[in-house]
Formats: structure tokens, sequence, C-alpha cells
């Protein structure tokens, strides 16, 4: 079944034990950091399950700026759009690091559908549940304060886990997630670690102190 680490915003990854099905049904392909997987505009014919490493999916505005919708890593899908007939991508996906995926093409996947229902309802809870995510995101991009949006985006990466949790995003990685400057992420991490609310290492940050960070959100749940 598909793994969720919160309620309010998702985090869509495809259980391990469904992996085999995306093998069987596809092509194992490598990219490298900065390497283009597909463009906006593109045709949508593959859907993709990320086995190794991270991917960055943004848009490209008329002004020619990029605003970055998510960073993915192992076990998310990207690509839904080719769940539609004659569709286009409205994303461009590109590779931080180096990357393995899985590349299906749709109609090699059906097959497998009828033999697992669980696949089945992981697929059609990724597109339900990427709606609702996206919604989320509009939600915090134009309510949030900056302390707000940091501080969401924190809590969302570290919900599973009750301990310490150690983010490895960058500065720049979150301020572009965010919608704010690496400037002024910079600054409200750096308040935080005042705080005592994080503690921040070299590329990490360990989330020392949920409970305060959440009452920063008390009123936006």
């Amino acid at each position: 079944m598909l793994q969720s680490k919160r309620k309010e915003v998702f985090f869509l990854k495809i259980d391990q034990k469904l992996f085999h099905y995306f093998e069987k049904a596809g092509t194992k392909v490598i990219y490298h950091p900065q390497d283009i997987i597909y463009m906006q505009e593109d045709n949508a014919n593959s859907l993709y399950l990320i086995l190794k490493g991270k991917v960055r999916v943004y848009v490209m505005t008329s002004s020619g700026d990029e605003v970055t919708l998510e960073i993915l890593d192992q076990g998310r899908i990207f690509g839904e759009s080719s769940f539609f007939q004659n569709s286009f991508r409205p994303t461009t996906v590109t590779a931080l690091t180096d990357v393995e995926l899985i590349a299906c093409q749709l109609d090699n996947l059906y097959p497998y559908l009828s033999e697992s229902k669980e696949l089945t309802v992981s697929l059609l809870q990724l597109m339900s549940q990427t709606c609702d995510y996206l919604t989320s995101s509009l939600k915090k991009a134009y309510t949030y304060t900056r302390q707000e949006k940091v501080a969401a985006f924190l809590l969302e990466q570290t919900e599973t886990d009750e301990r310490n949790s150690c983010i490895t995003y960058t500065h720049e990685e979150i301020a572009s997630l965010v919608g704010l400057s690496r400037v002024t992420v910079t600054k409200v991490l750096n308040d935080f670690a005042k705080r005592n609310y994080i503690q921040i290492e070299y590329k990490k940050i360990i989330v020392k102190n949920k409970k305060e960070l959440s009452l920063l959100l008390k009123n936006k749940r």
C-alpha cells in the first residue's frame, strides 16, 4: 500500500514489496546529476519509480524562472500525466544526484493491475493524494508566513520519527520547495537554532523540538 507520512501533506511512496511489478513492466534507467529526465510539454508516455537518488520536479514560467514543486526520492513515483491519453508533461524533471529509475509504459503495467489489488489501490491513491498535496502547497504559499513555511517543511520531513530527526536538504533546496529565497531560509533556520528548535550541521539539520515548531502552526491546521 501507499505509505503516507502525515495527513495534511503527502509524501507518497510505493511499498518496496510492489517494486517487482514495475521491474517486470518497465526498464531500469540511470541518470546523473543535472540530467533532464523529461521536459515540460514533452509527450507523456512513461511512469517512473525511483529506486535510488533524488530528482527535482519544477515548472518553467513565461519569464524563464524555475519554480520547484517537489524533490522526490526512493519509492516515489512521478510522471502521472501518462495516465491520460495524448497528454503532455506539465513539469520538467531533472536528476539532483545519481538516480536509478524504472520507466514503465502503462500498457505494460496494466496487466499487473488486475493481478494485484494493492498495486491498483496504491496508484489510485497516488493520483488522488497528489491533488491534495498540491492544494496544501497552494495554501502554504498564500497563507503561511516565512517562519510557518519553514516550520511546516521541517515537521513534514520528520513526521514519522518520534526522536530527534535528521534532514539532509540544503538551504537552497528548502528555499526552492517553500517558495522563499535562500537568504530568508537561512535567517529563519538560524533563528530556530538560537531557540534550540533545531541544530544546524554540515549539509543536514537535526530537529530537536517538534512541539515548539508545531506551536508556530497551531492556527494553520
